[in-house]
C-alpha cells in the first residue's frame, strides 16, 4: 500500500511539474503550433510511404506488372524527401522554442536568487545552487530540444498506425496489439524505479558540486592544516554515492530500449506467422502483410524512441523540480505598500528596544537600546556570537527585528524601501569580495553611474591609485574571481575605493585592517579616516586597540548592550570591556 501511495504522489508531482513547464512553453504557443503542424505532416508522410509500398507489392510485384511502377518509385522518392524536409524544419524551429523557454526559466531562476532573503543563502552551499542553474537547466534544455517533438510525433504516429491497421484487418490488428499489455506492465515496473533513482542522482550531483566548490575556495586552508587526505576521502565518498545512484538510474532506464527491441521482434514474428496463415487462407494479401510489418514497426518504434530518451526525460523532470523548488521559495518580504524613499540621510541612528531571533528559539539580541548621532563613530565589541553582526544586518534590513524599532533620522526603517536604505550605506568587509572584471568595474560597482574621472578620484582617496597605475593595464587590468592576483591589502584598498565612490551617509567597517602588513595597514588606515570623515560609522571591532579613538564603544554580552562609553571611560569603570581589553592586551604582549 505504501508503494502505491508513493507512486500516486509521484504521478501527481510529475503532472504539476509538467504544468509548470507548460507555463513557460505557452509563451511560444504560436511557434509551437507551427511545429505541431509540421509534425502532423511528417507523421502522415511516414504512414503514407509503407501503405504505398504494400499496395505496390500487390499491384505490381505479385501481378508482375511494370506499367506505372516507376511512377510509384518517384512518388515514394518525393514523399521521403518531403518527410526529411519537414523533420528538419520541425527540429530547427523546436530548438528555437526550447532555447527561448530555457532562457526564460534560467532568467527567472537567476532573478529569484536576487529576491531571496540572506537567510536562504546562509543555509545553502553556493555550489549546490550553481548546479541547479547549470546542470539541472541543461538537462531540461536537452529534453526540450528532442523529447517534446518525439512525444507529439509518436502519439500521432501511434494513432494513425492503429487506425489504418484496423481498416486493413481488425483481426491482424488485434494480434499485433497483444504485446501492449506486456509493454505497459514492463514499463510501469521500470519507471517506478527509475524516477526515484534520477532524483537521487540529481541531488547527489548538487551535493558533490557544492563540496567541490567549497574545497576549491578553501584550498589554502586545506593545505595549511594538511587535510588533503580527508578531503579526498570525502570526495570519494560523495562520488561513490553519485556513482551508485547514477549506475542504478542508468541501469533501470537501460532496460527500456532492450525491452522495446525484444517486443518489436515479437510483434514482427506474430505478424509474419499469423499473417502468413491468413494469406494462405486468402483472408489478406501479401501486400497487407508488408504494410502491417512496417506499421508494426511504426507502432513500436515511437515507443522505442521514447524509451531511449526516457532517462533524459526523467533526469530533466528531476532537474525541473529542483529548479522550481528554488523559484517557489519565499522571497524577501516586500516593502510595505506605503514604503517611502529615504531622503538624504544625515546619519542619526537609534535602536529602540530591539530584539531578534534567527530561529525563533534563541534570541540573537534582546532589548538592545542605543542612539548614534550624525557623524559619530561607534564601535561594536564583545566575544564571538554576542550579536555584533546581527545588529549590522538589522540596520541594513537583511532582517527585520522581531520586536522594537530601528530609526534613521527618526524614520522607522520598516517604512523605507530597502533599496533606498541600502543605497545610502557602504560596507567594507574584513575579507573584501571582488568580482571577476576590470579594476575600473569593481570600483564603479559602488555607484554604476560614476564617471571614469570619479573612479580615479575615489582610487586616489583610497590610496589605491599608485599600485593600480603600476599594473600592466592600469584600471583596465582584469581581476580573476574574488580578486586573486593582487594582495589582500590591495583588495582592501579597492574595497575602500568602492565604498568611497558610493558616497554613503552611513559606513560599516568590519575590522578592515586586520591581517595586513604594517605599511599597508597605515595606507588603509589613512584611507579609512578619509572615508569616515563626517559620516556616521559603525565598526565591528575584533582588535580592541584599533578602536580607541571611537566616539563611543558599545559592549555586547549575551545579545545585550551591557556597557557603552569611550575607551578611557570604560577602562575606568573596570567592567566587562576592561576585562576584555586587558585580557587581549596581555595575549598580544605574549
Amino acid at each position: 500500500m505504501m508503494g502505491v501511495k508513493e507512486n500516486k504522489r509521484s504521478v501527481k508531482e510529475n503532472a504539476q511539474t509538467l504544468r509548470r513547464i507548460w507555463g513557460f512553453l505557452e509563451h511560444q504557443k504560436g511557434r509551437l503550433a507551427v511545429v505541431i503542424v509540421m509534425v502532423m505532416i511528417s507523421s502522415g508522410l511516414s504512414l503514407l510511404g509503407p501503405y504505398i509500398v504494400g499496395r505496390a507489392v500487390d499491384t505490381y510485384i505479385i501481378a508482375k506488372r511494370t506499367d506505372g511502377f516507376w511512377m510509384v518509385v518517384v512518388a515514394l522518392l518525393l514523399i521521403y524527401l518531403a518527410l526529411s524536409l519537414s523533420s528538419f524544419l520541425q527540429s530547427y524551429w523546436m530548438i528555437g522554442i526550447a532555447q527561448k523557454t530555457i532562457y526564460a526559466i534560467r532568467t527567472e531562476l537567476f532573478g529569484q536568487f536576487h529576491q531571496l532573503p540572506i537567510s536562504f543563502f546562509n543555509q545553502r552551499q553556493s555550489g549546490e545552487l550553481m548546479s541547479r542553474l547549470t546542470n539541472d537547466i541543461d538537462n531540461m534544455s536537452q529534453t526540450f530540444n528532442s523529447t517534446v517533438i518525439q512525444v507529439i510525433s509518436s502519439t500521432l504516429t501511434l494513432i494513425g498506425a492503429v487506425v489504418v491497421m484496423l481498416l486493413l484487418s481488425p483481426l491482424l490488428t488485434a494480434v499485433t496489439l497483444l504485446i501492449v499489455p506486456i509493454m505497459y506492465g514492463s514499463m510501469k515496473w521500470i519507471t517506478n524505479r527509475t524516477q526515484k533513482r534520477f532524483k537521487e542522482q540529481q541531488r547527489n550531483l548538487g551535493e558533490l558540486n557544492g563540496f567541490i566548490e567549497e574545497v576549491i575556495s578553501g584550498q589554502k586552508v586545506v593545505k595549511l592544516f594538511s587535510q588533503e587526505k580527508k578531503m579526498i576521502a570525502q570526495f570519494l565518498e560523495k562520488s561513490e554515492q553519485l556513482k551508485q545512484s547514477g549506475f542504478w538510474a542508468q541501469t533501470y532506464s537501460g532496460f527500456i530500449p532492450k525491452l522495446m527491441n525484444v517486443l518489436n521482434n515479437m510483434s514482427f514474428a506474430l505478424i509474419a506467422g499469423v499473417g502468413g496463415i491468413f494469406a494462405f487462407k486468402g483472408m489478406i494479401s501479401i501486400g497487407t502483410i508488408v504494410i502491417f510489418s512496417e506499421y508494426a514497426r511504426q507502432f513500436t518504434r515511437p515507443l522505442n524512441d521514447l524509451a531511449n530518451q526516457w532517462n533524459t526525460f526523467l533526469s530533466a523532470l528531476a532537474g525541473a523540480e529542483r529548479v522550481f523548488e528554488i523559484i517557489d521559495q519565499d522571497k524577501e518580504e516586500d516593502d510595505e505598500a506605503e514604503a517611502i524613499d529615504l531622503p538624504a540621510v544625515r546619519g542619526n541612528v537609534e535602536f529602540r528596544n530591539v530584539s531578534f531571533s534567527y530561529d525563533q528559539k534563541r534570541k540573537a539580541i534582546q532589548n538592545v537600546n542605543f542612539s548614534v548621532t550624525e557623524g559619530e563613530t561607534v564601535a561594536l565589541v564583545g566575544p564571538t556570537g554576542v550579536g555584533k553582526t546581527t545588529i549590522i544586518q538589522l540596520l541594513m534590513r537583511f532582517y527585520d527585528p522581531d520586536h522594537g524599532q530601528i530609526l534613521i533620522d527618526g524614520i522607522d526603517t520598516r517604512r523605507v524601501k530597502r533599496s533606498s536604505l541600502r543605497s545610502q550605506m557602504a560596507f567594507v568587509l574584513q575579507d573584501p569580495f571582488l568580482f571577476q572584471g576590470t579594476i575600473r568595474e569593481n570600483i564603479r560597482y559602488g555607484r554604476l553611474e560614476a564617471t571614469d574621472e570619479e573612479v580615479v578620484e575615489a582610487a586616489k582617496w583610497a590610496n589605491a591609485h599608485s599600485f593600480i597605475t603600476k599594473l600592466p593595464k592600469g584600471y583596465d587590468t582584469v581581476l580573476q574571481p574574488d580578486g586573486s592576483g593582487i594582495s589582500q591589502g590591495q583588495k582592501q584598498l579597492l574595497a575602500i575605493a568602492r565604498a568611497m565612490i558610493a558616497k554613503p551617509s552611513i559606513l560599516i567597517l568590519d575590522e578592515a585592517t586586520s591581517n595586513i602588513d604594517t605599511m599597508t595597514e597605515l595606507m588603509i588606515q589613512e584611507a579609512l579616516e578619509r572615508l569616515m570623515e563626517k559620516r556616521t560609522c559603525f565598526v565591528i571591532a575584533h582588535r580592541l586597540n584599533t578602536i580607541q579613538q571611537a566616539d563611543r564603544i558599545l559592549v555586547l554580552r549575551e545579545g545585550t548592550v551591557v556597557e557603552q562609553g569611550t575607551h578611557d571611560s570604560l577602562l575606568k569603570e573596570k567592567g566587562f570591556y576592561s576585562e576584555l581589553y586587558y585580557r587581549q592586551f596581555k595575549k598580544d604582549a605574549i
